[in-house]
């Protein structure tokens, strides 16, 4: 038995193993009983899954069991546990790099919409606290050959304790591993310690390549000769946006009023995006790259969408509302509004996604060139989706006022939701109708693609960022919108009662790159006809061709 004086390390291995086991992965052992087959053979499945997830934690933590080494890994264990305890109970996010990467490229705004006191408890409850009992304890090291020999008998224990379970629950356990890979993505700590080497690993391979020019014979096509008008074209950014809670993409609530009036508008119902986060998505579809193909470190190292049409002679100006553009604008124009001082649509350290029409209209009367206009939305970031519209635009009642979305019902988490959308309505057709007074001075186009969908509830998941390959539909299917100018169709070659017989073909964010570089009529080896879905409604193409 230990000493309570002092503990063997065997003891705090063994003991911390067992608190890492059973205090941080309720979120596991609530979803393995879900998966395991019902009465005593899932009972008994689920007990060898968590032996050898004690065997496996203790074997590791023996092996780091050094003095100056074993209190520090445990306390950031424990610390880092906590946090990820939460956002696993609260939300039913996993743990990936790809989660890594978002925490690393959020900002403070979505940093504090995510802080509650139910997250200060977790810290402190499950990781200061037993931090600090770890710190005091005093731990008894032996002189290094017996502290080795302990650490020999005790690690091939676990070694041969491991084996044994594996082969005895062989069957059933293979099959669980071998159907539910998002079980090694719910255990802490190891989510931890796999998806920071994955994200690690990641920015050291992206630092280690060289930045590469890309699209370098970008012109733009003799059709520009005819022009008569200077052009803009604004891609907007949405955010978090699921196609399925569109009204003109067949909700059965009317969260969009303003854009179903609209005319010339068209809705694309079959979208799916690149990935389920916005630092995955964003720069996946300015990439060039295809989602089967997309490699966050090429991504990073290349030029992409913005630069090859710079090259080409367009001005291109990014107005960001949210996070950043990951990467995508680094080489052209950059403006940042999320922090402007506008007493209507600024509070609280963010921004209302109106702000980022502000000056649209000057804009527009002084364009000397044509330009691209990328607006980034704030959109329906969450948890907070309260925050994401002025009060006087809510018409869903009542709504989520917490970001700890268990204390709400589904439905009101929903009317949050949906009242984002319909202020997302709002500004893009505010946006449509600016652009359309402007018509008969400069050719004008809008183009609306969500970066990625969200989770409500369904599958007891909410937001966004579960793993592309397990994620649910609805952080996957995205909206996508079109409406161009009287003017603009006619200079730029669009047949848009043909787009319209596209309305429900599938799509995804693959065809924004080389769907912009064919709509702006610019040539480029990089340029791929089949992905571009304005190809085929372009009389001035399809006669050449």
């Amino acid at each position: 038995m230990p000493n309570f004086k002092s503990l063997r390390t065997e003891w705090v291995t063994l003991l911390a193993s067992l608190y890492l086991l059973i205090g941080f992965n309720f979120f596991l052992w609530h979803h393995l009983e879900q998966v395991v087959p019902p009465g005593l053979p899932g009972l008994w499945l689920g007990l060898a899954f968590a032996v050898m997830m004690l065997f496996a934690f203790n074997l590791i933590l023996t092996l780091l069991a050094f003095r100056f080494i074993l209190k520090p890994v445990l306390i950031v264990l424990f610390l880092s546990g906590a946090g990820v305890a939460y956002f696993m109970n609260q939300y039913g996010v996993l743990i990936d790099a790809g989660m890594f990467r978002n925490i690393a490229e959020t900002n403070v705004a979505e940093v504090r919409d995510l802080l509650s006191l139910k997250f200060a408890l977790y810290i402190l409850g499950l990781g200061v606290l037993p931090s600090i009992l770890v710190w005091k304890t005093p731990i008894a090291y032996r002189a290094w050959h017996r502290e080795l020999f302990g650490k020999l008998v005790v690690g091939g224990a676990c070694v041969v304790a491991l084996g044994s379970v594996a082969l005895i629950n062989y069957q059933g356990l293979s099959s669980l591993f071998r159907n539910h890979h998002e079980l090694r993505l719910m255990l802490t700590p190891s989510n931890i310690v796999g998806a920071s080497f994955g994200y690690v690993s990641e920015r050291v391979g992206t630092a280690a390549q060289p930045f590469q020019h890309y699209g370098e014979d970008a012109r733009r096509d003799a059709a520009w000769q005819k022009h008569e008008r200077k052009s803009l074209t604004v891609l907007v950014v949405g955010e978090s946006a699921r196609a399925d809670h569109f009204g003109v993409l067949g909700y059965d609530r009317d969260t969009t009023p303003n854009l179903a009036r609209e005319q010339g508008l068209l809705a694309f119902s079959d979208v799916h995006s690149c990935g389920t986060e916005t630092a995955v998505s964003v720069p996946c579809m300015f990439s060039g790259m295809q989602r089967k193909d997309y490699d966050a470190r090429v991504a990073k190292n290349r030029e992409g969408l913005l630069d090859i049409l710079q090259r080409a002679g367009l001005a291109v100006q990014w107005r960001d509302n949210q996070s950043g553009c990951k990467g995508t604008c680094d080489r052209v124009q950059f403006i940042d509004v999320s922090n402007l001082k506008d007493a209507q649509l600024c509070a609280d350290g963010e921004c209302h996604d109106q702000i980022l029409l502000q000056g649209l209209g000057e804009l527009i009367d002084n364009l000397d060139q044509d330009t691209v206009l990328v607006l980034h939305q704030m959109g329906s970031h969450g948890p907070e989706y309260f925050k994401r519209y002025p009060a006087a635009d809510q018409r869903f009642a009542p709504v989520c006022q917490s970001n700890a979305l268990d204390q709400c019902s589904q439905q009101e988490i929903v009317n949050g939701y949906d009242n984002t959308l319909a202020y997302t309505d709002k500004v893009l057709a505010s946006l449509i109708d600016t652009l359309r007074s402007k018509q008969d001075k400069v050719d004008t186009a809008m183009i609306y693609l969500s970066d990625h969908g969200e989770s409500l509830g369904e599958y007891n998941l909410f937001l966004h960022g579960t793993p592309y390959a397990i994620a649910p539909e609805q952080q996957k299917h995205v909206p996508l919108l079109t409406w161009f100018s009287d003017s603009y169709k006619d200079d730029f070659g669009i047949d848009t009662d043909c787009l319209a017989k596209l309305s429900d073909a599938p799509l995804s964010q693959d065809n924004l790159f080389h769907s912009m570089l064919g709509l702006l009529q610019v040539h480029t080896e990089v340029y791929q006809q089949s992905l571009d879905l304005f190809a085929s409604c372009r009389p001035w193409l399809a006669a050449k061709r």
